[in-house]
């Protein structure tokens, strides 16, 4: 069906809600500990619209820089008032988040039937290389490709241009898999094909006439649909 999947890490394969656990311990010596799940979400939501912003800006950073800015607004917003040995700590703990739970035996299903498979992040290829191999899944990916090779931000159009060239595929060729919804319009705007992966079923889709070609409920149904 495809000649590469390239696999959006952030929220796909990895489980960017992950540092809850660490959230509620650390939040819980300011009495805010049953904030943790909110603190996560705005958290992830800040990291996803400084990116944006500093690519429509033309003011580059790497994504991390987006990350630890993203959670010094939210500590300000929620009053928190973590500490810097907090911080750094919840820095550490988004380096090593774990992987959705059906991430490994998917790929693994994926490779068995010989499907071309990469990382393809707004994430440093550092930090990507990092993430999947603390979650033990580095291992069914030919390659990472980087939006930071560039000094892009997804969903600018470059980025998905860059991932064809560096891998030397045609945009029929190559899908998309993420469940971030403007990851799949950017995909799908830049001429590739691309699943959306629908984790959560209260998700909504951006209603802006433009669909992913397949919606998967998790990575097992999309090793399913392909095999």
């Amino acid at each position: 069906m495809a000649t590469v999947l390239a696999f959006d890490v952030y929220g796909t394969l990895i489980d960017t809600h992950g540092v809850v656990t660490e959230l509620e311990a650390r939040l819980a010596a300011s009495a805010k500990g049953e904030q943790a799940a909110e603190f996560s979400r705005r958290w992830r939501d800040k990291q996803l619209e400084y990116s944006f912003r500093r690519g429509l800006m033309g003011a580059y950073v790497p994504f991390g820089q987006c990350t630890r800015e993203a959670l010094e607004f939210t500590d300000r917003a929620l009053q928190t008032r973590l500490a810097d040995v907090d911080k750094e700590h919840l820095m550490a703990v988004y380096a090593r988040l774990p992987a959705f739970a059906e991430t490994a035996s998917a790929l693994q299903r994926l490779t068995r039937a010989g499907v071309r498979c990469v990382a393809f992040s707004n994430g440093t290829r550092e930090a990507v290389e990092g993430l999947l191999t603390q979650a033990g899944i580095r291992e069914h990916f030919d390659d990472v490709v980087s939006a930071d090779e560039i000094k892009r931000f997804k969903p600018d159009p470059a980025v998905y241009a860059h991932l064809r060239n560096r891998l030397e595929v045609a945009p029929g060729d190559t899908w998309l898999i993420s469940s971030n919804p403007f990851d799949v319009i950017g995909a799908r705007h830049a001429g590739l094909h691309a699943a959306w992966v629908r984790r959560s079923l209260d998700a909504p889709f951006d209603p802006w006439g433009v669909e992913p070609d397949m919606t998967v409920t998790d990575l097992d149904a999309l090793a399913e649909r392909l095999e």
